[in-house]
């Protein structure tokens, strides 16, 4: 069995047996027959409408949390390039460019050092690099600020300036 949450917005669930919360990413548990966990008590089969539905596994995080304290030690300091995104707890986009992180911190090991940073928990450093909404993905090397994405991007816009930051 996975451990398994829903991605993106899902069709009403009026019909399913049990009161699902899945907008708000509530965990469940799948098993490969296609049965639903809530717990280790209740279960039922997936309704029709969310047969094919795109769920991604949870596993611990790639990128690591850097806060203030942290910062010049794991950023301005590192001899690898360093890519940083900001966010918010509440943000939902968020949410999306955390697993587009996770996965470029898998392909960029070695080469690149992926972290997060709470924006709303280090003002200070969010206001140091004139952040003003979330999210924002900043990439530096050589302690210098290089490259920045805002907003939700695909992977590859986060990739081509990953590679320009990589080259120069």
């Amino acid at each position: 069995m996975a451990w398994t949450y829903a991605v993106g917005h899902l069709p009403s669930l009026s019909s399913a047996p049990l009161p699902l919360k899945l907008q708000s990413q509530r965990l469940l548990q799948i098993n490969s027959s296609g049965f639903l966990f809530l717990g280790s008590q209740r279960e039922f089969k997936l309704p029709k409408q969310l047969h094919g539905l795109r769920v991604s596994c949870l596993s611990d995080p790639k990128a690591v949390v850097v806060t203030g304290k942290s910062w010049d030690k794991m950023v301005l300091n590192s001899d690898t390039p360093v890519l940083v995104e900001f966010y918010a707890s509440w943000c939902g986009p968020c949410r999306m460019v955390h697993r587009v992180i996770d996965e470029i911190a898998t392909d960029y090991a070695g080469k690149l050092n992926c972290f997060v940073l709470n924006a709303d928990e280090d003002v200070g450093i969010a206001e140091d690099y004139d952040v003003k909404a979330v999210p924002v993905v900043l990439l530096f090397k050589n302690g210098k600020k290089r490259e920045s994405v805002i907003g939700t991007m695909p992977k590859e816009f986060y990739v081509a300036a990953i590679e320009r930051v990589i080259s120069s």
